[in-house]
């Protein structure tokens, strides 16, 4: 039969497959030279999809026009009709494949988008070339981002990290608040006075006093354009961890160059602004500069965030790796720290790393509190990677 008959199902379904399949000629849902009527809403809804997804992105252009009124009520549209989490995708596709970049710059625009990290990440490796007019709706969308993380990553991180830093050192002459009453329990069991029922510590144990930093952590961030995300969470972080009195903490940025952001940290927002995405890579550069800096080895933790394609000394960067882990540094190698799950990286590095004994690895958000204080307990962090599902890249076939 060459007429086309309509597909049986449920006039409910036949709808949403409507709204899918965007009505084309071989959509299947009518007879030949029928149309499937859709109600005003429905219209609306079909229209936003279809500015973005009936476009040709080969062309780098559709059907949403080059204003940014028209933009801006296309994405209220979207964040009428869909829930937040599926609009952050749609105005993702839409920067990509209607190549919306310079709308970006318009005020009126931003203040219809949904704020999330990989806008956050676009915004920054935009602003050099960002006008005025727009520059202060842009950081007020960062802002937005950067709170919202906060106020989800704040208390984890402060908990986990924390915890193992009081943890981390022990002393014997506690005050009462410092007393660890668990340990100072078990190591007194013997004498243990029956007819008394109770316990006489010959000994008392205490958690670490903080007068000074226990630890230091140096967060070290490949600005290149491919690590957006995880330079934005990695911001966050090091600016939550340089709260806490018990740790020092330091972020350095780095492409061919490198900068030391530390003095940015009370304010995430100025850390991010101070990083230049995009650029090339210069790992063994960073390296060196944090070699520099760090004064106690077998107190710091440093995490280079990077996806490992080295731009420079290839061999000089992993003699110096080798250099910072004999010193004593726990130093690992974050590919990715995302939501995004597995990345793209040197594999060849990531071997060489492995067989230093440092781990190379992703992790999320999430995960990122815990992986700190694992590393501040000096947990082999391979295994506790092997714990909590994830990959070590570089060991075996990795």
């Amino acid at each position: 039969m060459n007429e086309r008959t309509p597909l049986p199902m449920t006039e409910e379904a036949r709808r949403r497959w409507r709204l899918v399949l965007g009505g084309g000629e071989a959509d299947g849902l009518c007879a030949a030279g029928e149309t499937f009527a859709l109600n005003l809403e429905d219209r609306r809804m079909d229209d936003a999809l279809g500015g973005l997804y009936d476009a040709d992105p080969g062309a780098r252009r559709g059907g949403l026009g080059a204003s940014a009124p028209r933009v801006a009520r296309w994405l209220a549209d979207l964040r009428e009709f869909f829930p937040a989490s599926v609009v952050r995708v749609m105005q993702g596709d839409a920067i990509e494949r209607l190549n919306l970049t310079q709308l970006l710059f318009e005020p009126e625009m931003m203040e219809q988008i949904e704020p999330d990290v990989h806008l956050v990440g676009t915004l920054l490796s935009l602003r050099g070339v960002m006008p005025a007019g727009a520059k202060a709706a842009a950081r007020t969308v960062v802002r937005h981002v950067v709170d919202e993380l906060l106020r989800r990553l704040e208390e984890p991180t402060r908990a986990a990290v924390s915890g193992s830093l009081n943890r981390a050192q022990r002393n014997f002459r506690p005050r009462p608040s410092e007393i660890d009453w668990d340990r100072t329990i078990r190591a007194n069991l013997k004498t243990w006075q029956p007819a008394r029922a109770t316990l006489i510590p010959e000994r008392l144990i205490g958690h670490g006093r903080k007068r000074r930093s226990l630890r230091d952590i140096v967060l070290c961030l490949d600005q290149s354009g491919s690590m957006a995300s995880s330079v934005v969470y990695a911001g966050v972080f090091g600016a939550v961890l340089s709260s806490l009195p018990a740790v020092e903490t330091r972020v350095v940025a780095f492409d061919t160059e490198v900068a030391d952001l530390s003095e940015h940290l009370d304010d995430p927002v100025d850390l991010l602004y101070g990083i230049q995405l995009g650029g090339g890579t210069d790992i063994n550069r960073a390296l060196a500069y944090c070699q520099g800096v760090i004064r106690r080895p077998e107190q710091t933790v440093m995490v280079l965030i990077s996806d490992l394609y080295e731009g420079g000394n290839e061999r000089e960067m992993l003699a110096r790796a080798r250099s910072l882990k004999e010193a004593g540094v726990t130093l690992i190698a974050l590919l990715a720290l995302s939501d995004e799950g597995a990345p793209s990286y040197d594999h060849g590095v990531a071997r060489a790393f492995a067989a230093l004994q440092i781990p190379a690895f992703a992790c999320t958000p999430d995960q990122f509190p815990p992986l700190m204080a694992a590393a501040i307990r000096g947990d082999d962090l391979s295994a506790w990677a092997g714990e909590q599902g994830i990959t070590v890249r570089g060991v075996g076939a990795g």
